[in-house]
């Protein structure tokens, strides 16, 4: 089952990870959702498919009451990212998701309804839980033509969506990236085939080098931190995507 561990605490402000997860059928990929809690809110970001929503659920229900989680930060528009949002809106029908503009009337297809959609515009917008005050930043095309990643100054941790996965073997179960040249193997394919646009990720670069970043959290595979942060925007700067 996935577990959840603790990335950032300071007062009331957390984040948790909720990761890997050994017992998932093979066919699915692994996915990890993160929650961030401020007093008595919570958002979830990308809370994963329809198949992991039991496994995602239980993790959440071992750190904070799930009645907490008043909203959910959908990057973009995939299976994997957001076809549970069903199940928490009956499981909280007054939850709100956060998501492009772009995705706002194709995400229903999956639950909700227009008063779900909290349509994100394209220059990005501020997102509060809690007394916390979030960014979603632009990360158009990469891989989405609408996609959004999520900023917490006050953590410096970057929800990076599908920049920065990697597809790791199942015996590779860290939470955090060991050994940087050795995991970038895992992810050197993925960027290259799913981000479709070089300018955009120039752009991207530009603007995380620019941010005050400790961790950076992609929604597969491990979590960068510390030096392996400014490693990996240096690499994906250097990186020739949008090859098939």
């Amino acid at each position: 089952m996935k577990k959840a561990q603790i990335l950032f605490e300071q007062d009331d402000h957390r984040w948790f990870a909720i990761s890997r997860d050994p017992d998932r059928p093979s066919h699915l990929i692994d996915t990890n959702e993160y929650v961030i809690s401020n007093g008595c809110e919570a958002l979830i970001t990308d809370p994963g498919g329809l198949e992991v929503f039991p496994a995602v659920f239980s993790a959440v229900s071992t750190v904070i009451d799930p009645r907490l989680i008043h909203s959910i930060f959908s990057s973009h528009q995939d299976p994997d990212v957001i076809s549970s949002l069903a199940l928490w809106l009956e499981f909280n029908p007054e939850m709100k998701c956060h998501i492009s503009g772009l995705w706002a009337s194709f995400v229903p297809h999956f639950g909700g309804s227009a008063n779900t959609m909290m349509s994100i515009p394209d220059q990005g917008s501020e997102i509060v839980v809690g007394s916390a005050h979030l960014s979603a930043i632009p990360a158009h095309y990469l891989h989405s033509s609408g996609n959004f990643h999520l900023y917490d100054l006050k953590a410096q941790i970057l929800f990076s969506g599908d920049v920065g996965a990697a597809l790791l073997p199942e015996s590779n179960s860290d939470l955090f990236v060991s050994d940087f040249d050795r995991h970038i193997r895992f992810a050197e394919g993925f960027h290259k085939r799913w981000m479709g646009s070089n300018s955009a990720k120039r752009v991207w670069c530009e603007k995380a080098a620019s941010l005050k970043i400790d961790m950076i959290c992609p929604q597969h595979g491990s979590v960068y931190v510390g030096e392996d942060v400014e490693r990996f925007i240096n690499w994906f700067d250097e990186l020739h995507v949008g090859l098939f």
